[in-house]
């Protein structure tokens, strides 16, 4: 059963938002301020992984043909581009994210049901997916054990999920590293590719919010106790995490 207590994914950034209150509006503001810059930005920001690592993530975690599938947070699509090519024409992809930016950027490149709304409260009926994605966005949630009791609750029995994010890696040199490209090179190249601000306040948030997320197994217990079996994660190139469960059948 799902645990009542809170689980933030990280403490309050509070040189962003005035308490946890204000998150959400900072995010959905700068995200739709931003919706325009962000593929180009993340194509900067993936380290060259791009699309082939999102579609494999998809596969290894038993994304097939014919599906039905929500993708969390779907921003610009970048997930669901990849989804849809492997759920193919049978298939049905719907998209939900809280911006309305993101959400237009989505919509321009690929034809799917978009969905305005958060994580922490689904607006869709019980057991109705086959699949459900998240790509990048643990990080800007409220409420872990509320999100993932969401999640468990519209996928049907035996569905599963898969949840990529980016983690700081343990050694001190290669996070120095890894802090110096994603809060400094990526904030001024966005800077100087865009000229917007916005831009630049995003990616060094989204260090930030990387380097005070809770450890990874602190999101697996997360997922086990929504109720859901077989959670583990993989790591790829020292700092791609996927998490995969699956709701029993």
């Amino acid at each position: 059963m799902p645990v009542d207590a809170e689980l933030r994914p990280h403490p309050t950034l509070d040189q962003y938002y005035a308490g946890d209150a204000a998150k959400r509006g900072f995010l959905r503001s700068i995200f739709d301020v931003t919706a325009p810059d962000y593929d180009y930005i993340e194509r900067m920001l993936s380290l060259g992984s791009g699309s082939w690592y999102r579609r494999r993530a998809l596969s290894r975690a038993g994304l097939a043909q014919g599906m039905k599938v929500l993708d969390v947070a779907v921003g610009t699509g970048l997930v669901a581009r990849e989804a849809i090519t492997i759920i193919g024409p049978t298939g049905h992809l719907i998209g939900l994210d809280p911006s309305a930016g993101m959400l237009q950027q989505a919509m321009a490149s690929l034809n799917i049901h978009a969905i305005l709304g958060v994580a922490e409260q689904l607006p869709m009926a019980d057991g109705q997916f086959d699949f459900l994605s998240m790509g990048y966005a643990l990080r800007h949630l409220s409420d872990l054990h509320r999100t993932f009791s969401e999640f468990f609750r519209v996928l049907r029995p035996g569905g599963r999920l898969c949840l990529l994010e980016i983690t700081a890696p343990p050694g001190r040199l290669p996070r120095l590293l890894l802090r110096a490209h994603m809060r400094c090179v990526i904030p001024l190249l966005t800077r100087i590719a865009t000229g917007r601000a916005a831009s630049q306040v995003l990616w060094k948030y989204y260090w930030d919010t990387i380097e005070a997320c809770v450890p990874p197994e602190t999101l697996l217990t997360a997922l086990r106790g929504a109720g859901f079996i077989n959670a583990k994660r993989e790591l790829s190139l020292g700092i791609f995490s996927e998490y995969t469960a699956q709701k029993p059948g």
